[in-house]
């Protein structure tokens, strides 16, 4: 451990004629404590605190304790004793020792090493060395700390130098910062709490400015990002996840940090936490105020092509899918606003507002049938968005029922308007009531208008597939039976004649099935204007043009 600090006995001196009790005692203790102290001063090959010298390191610190007390009761008797300034040479080379070991136990991998720091901390701050003690542990643990907040990419940011960042970098800067949060408040600043009160338990006082000056610094540099990120400019809809994420990890936290950074000294971090928690609440409001006004704001009338989806309905519903998630982080930004305006009653009036705006982008179609498709489609995928997200957690079942029965009343007027010449150019009850000539001309006038709507309806989509299957099988029940009977009453009274069917039931079917993808469908090129003959396989000349 380096060059011997002391001699290694006491200088000789005469012996008064009446010696004291206490200089006989600190002539003792000395002696003791001199021989101990000498072996690790003079040894550089074992540490007085390691797994091999517990017992001696625990005997160190009794004679060090024992020269402390016995110093006391010499300085009582007698102030100016030559023996009272050896002691205290002697203690101040004990000390040097202490305070390397303690410096040395910080950097060892000892499972013991907080209880060797507690051992060597109570010594030197019971026999005045606090000072000296709390030094050392300041400056090893506020290294740590600095180096650990740097591997973890928390960097000390100006709000100059945030704002003139591009939201990419930003964006990459929050997502480092949600890494490292929760880290830093639940490991590195706990466990720093954990060890300041536990190497310095005999003194509160010390708890306090060690941990303070170790972990301040790099509390407010952390702690100060979220309130400087969200003091920027622009705060497009967009961006509001990644404040919310912020505002939803540092309320998460909140308790911890109160609990770890509970000491007076420390105010300052706490004050930051509920300073950037009212900034990133200021943003979310200013962002959801901006959506809702994009969505009002929303003015472009090109009709979506088939009749689909409105880019305005997924973008809103897909932005609300994913606010909900932050539910209670949206209550808590809106405080004041918990009980006239609560977070379902919100959601439930942007999705109204969209609603609306896509009733007015109806409008353009030329097609009414049409319009109501589309209108149809958009109410179906707010619909679905609802009752599989979160969404319908706030707006409960009721509104998806409701809205589910609009959806249908949609749905039955494209119906009626789309389908309605092909439905009336079929009579109600066939059966017996209709000869076979009556039948040729229904089939014929079928004919035609089946021909027509399937043209116009060819690039019309319905992107659901549950709505599309709905609609095709309501479709279906009305055409297939009459048509069926239609074909056979046709069949069985007009032989030879020389009338084909176009279209059999079995081919209206495979019809409906390719309609509404928004192509072709499976492959059909287009409706056949040959007839299949009566009595043709349902896959024949009435398929023709159709690649497979």
């Amino acid at each position: 451990m380096g060059k011997q600090l002391f001699r290694s006995s006491p200088p000789p001196e005469k012996q008064p004629a009446h010696q004291s009790l206490a200089e006989s005692a600190v002539q003792e203790c000395t002696s003791s404590i001199n021989t101990v102290i000498s072996k690790w001063t003079s040894s550089s090959d074992e540490f007085l605190f390691s797994t091999n010298s517990r017992r001696e390191a625990e005997e160190f610190v009794e004679a060090v304790k024992h020269l402390q007390s016995t110093m006391h009761r010499l300085v009582s008797v007698n102030a100016s004793s030559d023996k009272l300034v050896y002691a205290h040479n002697l203690m101040q080379s004990a000390m040097k020792l202490l305070e390397s070991e303690f410096r040395r136990v910080f950097s060892g991998q000892d499972s013991d090493a907080m209880d060797d720091l507690k051992t060597i901390a109570d010594c030197m701050i019971s026999t005045g060395y606090a000072k000296e003690c709390v030094t050392v542990y300041k400056t090893v643990r506020k290294s740590i700390v600095e180096e650990t907040l740097n591997n973890l990419a928390v960097e000390r940011l100006t709000l100059h130098q945030v704002q003139k960042m591009d939201w990419e970098t930003l964006e990459s800067k929050i997502r480092s910062w949600l890494r490292a949060a929760k880290l830093t408040v639940r490991s590195l600043f706990f466990g720093e709490r954990l060890l300041a009160d536990h190497v310095f338990s005999s003194s509160v006082n010390i708890v306090e400015s060690s941990f303070t000056d170790i972990t301040q610094e790099g509390a407010l540099t952390l702690f100060a990002f979220p309130e400087n990120a969200a003091k920027i400019k622009k705060l497009s809809p967009e961006k509001m996840f990644r404040f919310l994420d912020m505002y939803e990890t540092l309320a998460s936290l909140y308790v911890e940090i109160e609990t770890i950074f509970y000491f007076d000294s420390a105010a300052a971090v706490r004050s930051q936490v509920i300073s950037s928690l009212t900034r990133l609440g200021d943003a979310a409001r200013t962002m959801m105020t901006a959506f809702e006004t994009a969505i009002q704001k929303e003015t472009s009338r090109t009709p979506v092509t088939g009749g689909g989806i409105h880019p305005l309905t997924r973008y809103v519903m897909n932005y609300l899918s994913f606010l909900v998630d932050y539910s209670e982080s949206i209550a808590d930004a809106y405080p004041e606003e918990l009980y006239s305006s609560p977070v379902s009653v919100r959601i439930a009036w942007v999705i109204l507002l969209t609603l609306c705006k896509i009733d007015g982008k109806a409008q353009p179609y030329k097609d009414v049938a049409l319009s109501y498709l589309f209108l149809a489609n958009n109410l179906q995928y707010v619909v679905v968005k609802v009752r599989t997200s979160n969404v319908k957690l706030l707006l409960g079942e009721d509104w998806v029922v409701r809205h589910e029965g609009k959806v249908k009343q949609y749905a039955d007027k494209f119906e009626k308007l789309a389908w309605g010449k092909v439905l009336t150019s079929l009579p109600e009850y066939p059966a017996e009531e209709i000869t076979p000539e009556e039948a040729k001309e229904f089939l014929v006038r079928f004919d035609d208008e089946f021909e027509a709507s399937y043209r116009k309806q060819i690039s019309w989509v319905i992107p659901d597939p549950k709505l599309r299957d709905w609609i095709k099988v309501s479709l279906s029940h009305k055409l297939m039976l009459v048509c069926t009977e239609l074909y056979e009453i046709n069949r069985l009274g007009s032989r030879g004649d020389g009338f084909n069917v176009r279209y059999t039931s079995e081919d209206i079917g495979n019809y409906l099935s390719d309609l509404y993808f928004g192509s072709r469908g499976s492959g059909s090129g287009s409706v056949s204007t040959k007839g299949s003959g009566t009595g043709s396989s349902s896959t024949g000349k009435s398929r023709e043009g159709r690649s497979h």
